[in-house]
Protein backbone atom coordinates (compact mmCIF):
# COMPACT_ATOMS: atom_id res chain seq x y z
CA UNK A 1 0.00 0.00 0.00
CA UNK A 2 1.50 3.46 -0.78
CA UNK A 3 1.53 6.21 1.35
CA UNK A 4 -0.90 8.29 -0.21
CA UNK A 5 -3.45 4.88 -0.05
CA UNK A 6 -2.57 4.34 3.88
CA UNK A 7 -3.09 7.97 4.46
CA UNK A 8 -6.66 8.29 3.32
CA UNK A 9 -7.36 4.85 4.35
CA UNK A 10 -6.84 6.34 8.34
CA UNK A 11 -8.32 9.82 7.15
CA UNK A 12 -12.13 10.84 7.29
CA UNK A 13 -12.43 12.80 3.78
CA UNK A 14 -15.89 12.59 3.68
CA UNK A 15 -15.93 14.93 6.66
CA UNK A 16 -13.35 17.19 5.48
CA UNK A 17 -15.71 19.26 3.39
CA UNK A 18 -18.11 19.78 6.02
CA UNK A 19 -15.38 21.93 7.83
CA UNK A 20 -14.45 23.24 4.82
CA UNK A 21 -17.85 24.50 3.52
CA UNK A 22 -16.72 27.37 1.34
CA UNK A 23 -14.43 25.68 -0.69
CA UNK A 24 -16.89 22.78 -1.05
CA UNK A 25 -20.44 25.29 -2.48
CA UNK A 26 -18.04 27.43 -4.47
CA UNK A 27 -16.90 24.12 -6.46
CA UNK A 28 -19.85 23.27 -6.67
CA UNK A 29 -21.00 26.48 -8.13
CA UNK A 30 -17.96 26.05 -10.92
CA UNK A 31 -19.25 22.66 -11.45
CA UNK A 32 -23.11 23.70 -11.89
CA UNK A 33 -21.75 26.56 -14.28
CA UNK A 34 -19.42 24.59 -16.72
CA UNK A 35 -20.72 20.77 -16.80
CA UNK A 36 -23.76 20.53 -19.50
CA UNK A 37 -26.93 19.28 -18.38
CA UNK A 38 -27.58 15.60 -18.58
CA UNK A 39 -23.31 15.31 -18.74
CA UNK A 40 -21.46 11.95 -18.50
CA UNK A 41 -18.77 12.44 -16.37
CA UNK A 42 -15.82 10.59 -15.39
CA UNK A 43 -14.43 11.59 -11.59
CA UNK A 44 -10.93 10.74 -11.27
CA UNK A 45 -9.44 10.78 -7.55
CA UNK A 46 -13.53 11.33 -6.54
CA UNK A 47 -12.02 10.39 -3.13
CA UNK A 48 -15.95 8.78 -1.26
CA UNK A 49 -17.77 10.46 -3.73
CA UNK A 50 -18.53 14.24 -2.61
CA UNK A 51 -18.63 15.66 -5.95
CA UNK A 52 -19.85 12.34 -7.73
CA UNK A 53 -22.96 12.22 -5.51
CA UNK A 54 -24.02 15.90 -6.16
CA UNK A 55 -22.93 15.48 -9.98
CA UNK A 56 -25.49 12.39 -9.77
CA UNK A 57 -28.21 13.98 -8.01
CA UNK A 58 -28.36 17.03 -10.60
CA UNK A 59 -28.97 14.45 -13.18
CA UNK A 60 -25.52 13.36 -14.56
CA UNK A 61 -24.44 9.99 -15.53
CA UNK A 62 -21.01 10.21 -12.93
CA UNK A 63 -18.39 7.24 -13.13
CA UNK A 64 -16.01 7.54 -10.10
CA UNK A 65 -11.78 6.19 -9.69
CA UNK A 66 -10.17 6.57 -6.82
CA UNK A 67 -6.68 4.42 -5.55
CA UNK A 68 -8.01 3.82 -2.25
CA UNK A 69 -10.51 0.69 -1.44
CA UNK A 70 -12.24 2.50 1.37
CA UNK A 71 -13.54 5.30 -0.71
CA UNK A 72 -15.06 3.25 -3.63
CA UNK A 73 -16.73 1.38 -1.01
CA UNK A 74 -17.39 4.46 1.12
CA UNK A 75 -18.83 6.60 -2.27
CA UNK A 76 -20.84 3.33 -3.11
CA UNK A 77 -22.54 3.54 0.11
CA UNK A 78 -23.19 6.87 0.42
CA UNK A 79 -24.51 7.16 -2.99
CA UNK A 80 -27.24 4.57 -1.59
CA UNK A 81 -27.87 6.68 1.29
CA UNK A 82 -28.24 9.68 -0.89
CA UNK A 83 -31.03 7.97 -2.92
CA UNK A 84 -28.68 8.34 -6.32
CA UNK A 85 -27.11 5.87 -8.65
CA UNK A 86 -23.37 6.22 -10.15
CA UNK A 87 -22.91 4.51 -13.39
CA UNK A 88 -19.46 2.93 -11.34
CA UNK A 89 -17.03 3.01 -8.66
CA UNK A 90 -13.76 1.83 -9.46
CA UNK A 91 -10.39 1.57 -7.54
CA UNK A 92 -8.03 2.46 -10.06
CA UNK A 93 -4.12 4.55 -10.06
CA UNK A 94 -4.94 7.71 -11.90
CA UNK A 95 -1.94 7.16 -13.67
CA UNK A 96 -3.25 3.90 -15.26
CA UNK A 97 -7.05 3.74 -16.36
CA UNK A 98 -6.98 0.86 -18.85
CA UNK A 99 -9.70 -0.86 -16.88
CA UNK A 100 -11.88 2.48 -18.55
CA UNK A 101 -12.89 3.00 -21.97
CA UNK A 102 -9.94 4.62 -24.14
CA UNK A 103 -12.40 6.10 -26.17
CA UNK A 104 -13.55 9.88 -26.34
CA UNK A 105 -16.82 9.11 -24.45
CA UNK A 106 -17.10 11.60 -21.44
CA UNK A 107 -18.53 14.91 -21.49
CA UNK A 108 -16.89 16.09 -18.60
CA UNK A 109 -13.88 14.44 -16.47
CA UNK A 110 -12.90 15.63 -13.00
CA UNK A 111 -9.03 15.17 -12.02
CA UNK A 112 -9.71 16.83 -8.78
CA UNK A 113 -7.22 14.93 -5.99
CA UNK A 114 -4.42 13.02 -8.30
CA UNK A 115 -2.66 16.11 -9.41
CA UNK A 116 -1.21 17.32 -5.68
CA UNK A 117 -0.79 14.22 -5.02
CA UNK A 118 2.32 13.19 -7.54
CA UNK A 119 5.63 15.00 -6.85
CA UNK A 120 6.32 14.05 -10.76
CA UNK A 121 5.94 17.05 -13.65
CA UNK A 122 5.98 13.36 -15.43
CA UNK A 123 3.25 11.71 -13.71
CA UNK A 124 1.11 14.78 -13.52
CA UNK A 125 1.44 15.26 -17.11
CA UNK A 126 0.76 11.05 -17.67
CA UNK A 127 -2.56 11.68 -15.23
CA UNK A 128 -3.67 14.53 -17.37
CA UNK A 129 -3.13 12.60 -20.69
CA UNK A 130 -5.38 9.49 -18.90
CA UNK A 131 -7.94 12.13 -18.18
CA UNK A 132 -7.94 13.61 -21.58
CA UNK A 133 -7.74 10.45 -23.50
CA UNK A 134 -11.36 9.94 -21.91
CA UNK A 135 -12.70 13.07 -22.74
CA UNK A 136 -14.98 14.35 -25.57
CA UNK A 137 -13.25 16.88 -27.95
CA UNK A 138 -15.07 19.99 -26.68
CA UNK A 139 -15.53 18.17 -23.61
CA UNK A 140 -14.88 20.24 -20.24
CA UNK A 141 -11.55 19.12 -17.80
CA UNK A 142 -11.74 20.51 -14.26
CA UNK A 143 -8.41 19.97 -12.62
CA UNK A 144 -7.99 21.06 -8.54
CA UNK A 145 -4.58 22.14 -7.29
CA UNK A 146 -3.18 23.05 -3.99
CA UNK A 147 -1.24 26.34 -3.81
CA UNK A 148 2.39 26.42 -2.65
CA UNK A 149 1.44 29.32 -0.14
CA UNK A 150 -1.17 27.19 0.87
CA UNK A 151 1.42 25.94 3.77
CA UNK A 152 1.65 28.96 5.06
CA UNK A 153 -1.79 29.80 5.41
CA UNK A 154 -2.17 26.71 7.18
CA UNK A 155 0.33 27.36 9.69
CA UNK A 156 -0.98 30.87 10.12
CA UNK A 157 -4.57 29.86 10.96
CA UNK A 158 -3.29 26.65 13.59
CA UNK A 159 0.32 27.60 14.78
CA UNK A 160 1.55 31.13 14.01
CA UNK A 161 3.81 31.09 17.32
CA UNK A 162 6.13 28.20 15.49
CA UNK A 163 7.28 30.43 12.80
CA UNK A 164 10.87 30.74 13.93
CA UNK A 165 10.87 26.65 13.53
CA UNK A 166 8.78 26.11 10.73
CA UNK A 167 10.31 29.57 8.48
CA UNK A 168 12.02 27.46 6.26
CA UNK A 169 9.99 25.04 5.23
CA UNK A 170 7.54 26.78 4.65
CA UNK A 171 9.75 28.72 2.44
CA UNK A 172 10.64 25.88 0.67
CA UNK A 173 7.53 24.88 -0.63
CA UNK A 174 7.27 28.43 -3.01
CA UNK A 175 10.64 26.94 -4.95
CA UNK A 176 10.34 23.06 -4.42
CA UNK A 177 6.64 22.55 -3.95
CA UNK A 178 7.01 18.60 -2.81
CA UNK A 179 5.66 17.25 0.62
CA UNK A 180 6.66 14.01 1.93
CA UNK A 181 4.60 11.53 3.99
CA UNK A 182 5.10 12.54 7.73
CA UNK A 183 5.19 16.64 7.33
CA UNK A 184 1.40 16.71 9.00
CA UNK A 185 0.12 15.23 5.58
CA UNK A 186 0.76 12.47 2.84
CA UNK A 187 2.99 12.85 -0.21
CA UNK A 188 2.09 16.20 -1.90
CA UNK A 189 2.83 18.74 -4.35
CA UNK A 190 1.74 22.28 -3.73
CA UNK A 191 2.02 24.49 -7.09
CA UNK A 192 2.27 28.57 -7.50
CA UNK A 193 -0.67 29.81 -9.16
CA UNK A 194 1.00 31.78 -11.81
CA UNK A 195 2.68 27.77 -13.03
CA UNK A 196 -0.96 26.46 -13.24
CA UNK A 197 -2.21 28.23 -16.53
CA UNK A 198 0.93 27.46 -18.15
CA UNK A 199 0.80 23.13 -17.28
CA UNK A 200 -2.38 23.16 -18.66
CA UNK A 201 -2.41 24.85 -21.41
CA UNK A 202 0.83 22.83 -22.85
CA UNK A 203 -1.78 20.34 -23.33
CA UNK A 204 -4.52 20.07 -26.31
CA UNK A 205 -6.92 22.65 -23.73
CA UNK A 206 -8.32 26.26 -23.70
CA UNK A 207 -8.35 28.40 -20.46
CA UNK A 208 -12.12 28.70 -19.66
CA UNK A 209 -11.63 29.96 -16.02
CA UNK A 210 -9.53 29.85 -13.31
CA UNK A 211 -10.16 30.33 -9.95
CA UNK A 212 -9.77 30.03 -5.94
CA UNK A 213 -12.46 27.97 -4.45
CA UNK A 214 -12.51 29.51 -0.98
CA UNK A 215 -10.51 33.30 -1.66
CA UNK A 216 -9.98 35.36 0.98
CA UNK A 217 -12.76 32.97 2.97
CA UNK A 218 -10.02 31.15 3.89
CA UNK A 219 -8.73 32.68 6.62
CA UNK A 220 -12.42 33.01 8.22
CA UNK A 221 -13.55 29.92 7.78
CA UNK A 222 -14.39 29.38 11.28
CA UNK A 223 -16.51 32.72 11.31
CA UNK A 224 -17.75 31.50 8.17
CA UNK A 225 -19.12 28.88 9.06
CA UNK A 226 -21.25 30.10 11.70
CA UNK A 227 -23.46 32.73 9.73
CA UNK A 228 -26.97 31.78 9.23
CA UNK A 229 -27.69 30.03 5.38
CA UNK A 230 -28.89 33.00 3.62
CA UNK A 231 -25.35 35.19 4.98
CA UNK A 232 -23.35 32.23 4.13
CA UNK A 233 -24.83 31.92 0.46
CA UNK A 234 -24.31 35.86 0.27
CA UNK A 235 -20.70 35.32 1.05
CA UNK A 236 -20.75 32.16 -2.00
CA UNK A 237 -21.66 34.44 -4.65
CA UNK A 238 -19.51 37.13 -3.61
CA UNK A 239 -16.50 35.25 -3.10
CA UNK A 240 -17.33 33.65 -6.56
CA UNK A 241 -17.66 36.70 -8.64
CA UNK A 242 -13.80 37.48 -7.72
CA UNK A 243 -12.28 34.10 -7.48
CA UNK A 244 -10.48 34.42 -10.91
CA UNK A 245 -8.84 38.02 -10.22
CA UNK A 246 -5.43 37.42 -10.04
CA UNK A 247 -4.82 38.86 -6.01
CA UNK A 248 -7.31 36.26 -4.77
CA UNK A 249 -5.63 33.45 -6.46
CA UNK A 250 -2.43 34.16 -4.10
CA UNK A 251 -4.47 34.28 -1.16
CA UNK A 252 -6.15 30.97 -0.78
CA UNK A 253 -5.13 27.47 -0.43
CA UNK A 254 -7.33 25.62 -3.14
CA UNK A 255 -7.37 25.91 -7.02
CA UNK A 256 -9.63 25.16 -9.65
CA UNK A 257 -8.80 25.00 -13.44
CA UNK A 258 -11.30 24.56 -15.81
CA UNK A 259 -10.69 24.09 -19.80
CA UNK A 260 -12.23 22.87 -22.61
CA UNK A 261 -10.23 20.06 -24.89
CA UNK A 262 -9.38 21.25 -28.02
Amino acid sequence: MSAIEKFYEEYDEWSRLEHHRMEFEITKKALDAYIPDGATVLDVGGGPGRYSIYLASKGHKVTLVDLSEKHVRQAQEFAREAGVTLAGAIQGNALDMDGLPLCESYDAVLCMGPLYHLHREEDRKRSLEQCLKRLKPGGILIASFISAYAPIIDSIKKFPEEIEAERASLLNYITDGRNYDGEGFTDAYFIRPDDVEPFMTSFQVTTLRFMATEGFGSLAEERLNQLNDGQFKAWVDTLYEIAHHRVVLGCCEHLLYIGRKG
